[in-house]
């Protein structure tokens, strides 16, 4: 059996589920199917729920801790906007710049 690691892994794992499935019930099948550590410390660091569809995981599992693999600025956009965390509000999360002249200049001259 093949060690599965990164998003590739993730989603070889995802298409062997019936969903609706829990969280715990995606560790468990991941480490049956060979997941390495990176990949399981990133799926135990997802929202305890009930997951419907393969995206709704790939969106609740913090990317980042896949073994330092880098993503591109549009992920982690989506990851943003797809905020989970319970008791954080929505103001404390990292949204970036807000226009494209604050972007570029690094402040905001409108105002």
């Amino acid at each position: 059996m093949a060690v599965l690691h990164d998003i590739e892994g993730l989603k070889q794992i995802l298409s062997g589920l019936d969903f609706p499935v829990g969280k715990d019930r995606i560790v468990e099948y991941a480490q049956e199917q060979g997941a390495d550590r990176y990949l399981l410390s990133a799926l135990q660091a997802m929202p305890p729920a009930d997951y419907y569809q393969p995206d709704e995981v790939l969106r609740a599992v913090p990317t980042d801790e896949l073994g330092g693999q880098q993503r591109d600025e549009s992920d982690r956009a989506q990851q943003r906007r797809h905020h989970t965390k319970s008791g954080v509000s929505e103001r404390a999360k990292d949204t970036g710049p807000v226009n494209p002249i604050e972007d570029e200049l690094g402040e905001n001259r409108g105002s």
